[in-house]
This record gives structure tokens, C-alpha cells and sequence, in this order.
């Protein structure tokens, strides 16, 4: 709104940030005392600098003189004027490790999936020659819930998946994308339904 040109009036109570930052009056002191002939604001949300940069008229500097950026503008001043020539790059850069700027939208994603709903783990044991079932289903869970805080879910959650998996015809069991896809559904669907929530679900199949 305070973009667009509104005069934006907050309730008496609204939480406002202050710490380490200047009140009114100190940065009436800063302008008087430094008299700059250019002034961009800096630090702090659009309303911020807003309100900054009409301090500064208020004190007799020249609207013309002031600028109120956003992140990325490049401001050229010759002495003469000031004025915005263009943009550059600019915006939040990940930090991952030894790697700047390098994390991928699918990593991001999966990370923000993990922080919100944790991670199910489904390990199962096949014993490829017979095409049967000889281990599992076991149940993994990270961020999600405590196990032994939830048994009762986990335990219908394992018993699902066993009789998904006895329902499995041998060329079900043969194909192991399929199979994982299907018990990453069956379980989803299980969790979605007890708890409202979705975790990452990985279905691990070992060949035993």
C-alpha cells in the first residue's frame, strides 16, 4: 500500500521491532548534524525507509535529493543529480557448506518438506530368486513423531503395509519402482489420514 502512495495508519499496539535501531528524533539529530545534499534510507521494510526519507523533507531537504530504493536498484549520482540508471542481481543467496548460491529449487523444496512434516522411512527385505517377501516392513521416522510416543499409529501403519505387500502378485514384487511408489501411497494416505500431516515417505527395498 505505502508503495502504491497510501498513508498507512497502524493500531496503537502493534508490535514494532526497535532494538539496535534509531528513534525519530535521533535521526532528525543525524541529518541536522551531517546536512547531506543526496539521502537514500537504508535498513529496514519500505516503511521504514518511507518514513525516513519524509523525515528528511521535513527537515528542508529537497524531494529531488532523496531516493527510496529497493534492493537491486543502481543509483548514479554526477553531482548535479541523483537518479535510478538500472538493476542489478541482487536478492537472498543459500549458503550450503563449501557451496555458495548453488542450491537447487528440487533441494529446497525437499529440505522445506522435511523441516515441516519429517521423514518416514520404509525398509523392506525381497528375496529376488522366490519373488517373496522375507523382511519387514520396518518403519524409520525422523522429525515426524517419536515412535514409542505413537506405536499404535506405527503399528497399523506397518500392518497396512503388510497386507499391501501380501496382496502383491510375483511381477509386482518384481518391479521395484512400482512397488515403491505403492507403498509410498498406501502409507501416505494412512498418515494423511491420522494426523493431517505429509511427511517425505522413502520406501528402501533390499535384495536379500
Amino acid at each position: 500500500l505505502m508503495e502504491s502512495g497510501a498513508h498507512v495508519v497502524y493500531e496503537r499496539m502493534y508490535e514494532v521491532h526497535v532494538s539496535g535501531h534509531a528513534c525519530q528524533e535521533e535521526l532528525k539529530l543525524m541529518l541536522s548534524l551531517t546536512k547531506p545534499k543526496y539521502f537514500i534510507p537504508v535498513h529496514g521494510e519500505y516503511k521504514h525507509l518511507k518514513k525516513h526519507a519524509e523525515l528528511a523533507m521535513e527537515l528542508g531537504m529537497d524531494r529531488d535529493h532523496i531516493i527510496v530504493g529497493q534492493i537491486g536498484d543502481v543509483i548514479e549520482t554526477n553531482g548535479v543529480d541523483m537518479r535510478i540508471t538500472g538493476q542489478a542481481p541482487a536478492g537472498r543467496i543459500l549458503v550450503d557448506g563449501l557451496g555458495v548460491g548453488d542450491v537447487g529449487s528440487i533441494v529446497l523444496r525437499d529440505r522445506k518438506h522435511l523441516a515441516q512434516d519429517g521423514l518416514i522411512i520404509v525398509v523392506v527385505g525381497i528375496d529376488r530368486s522366490e519373488n517373496e517377501v522375507v523382511s519387514g516392513p520396518e518403519l524409520i521416522s525422523r522429525g515426524f513423531v517419536y515412535v514409542r510416543e505413537a506405536e499404535e499409529m506405527m503399528d497399523e501403519a506397518r500392518l497396512l503395509l503388510s497386507e499391501t505387500l501380501e496382496h502383491c502378485s510375483p511381477s509386482e514384487l518384481r518391479d521395484w519402482n512400482a512397488l515403491k511408489a505403492k507403498l509410498r501411497d498406501v502409507l501416505s494416505d494412512h498418515i494423511f489420514h491420522k494426523t493431517k500431516r505429509s511427511p517425505m515417505i522413502l520406501p528402501i527395498i533390499m535384495e536379500i
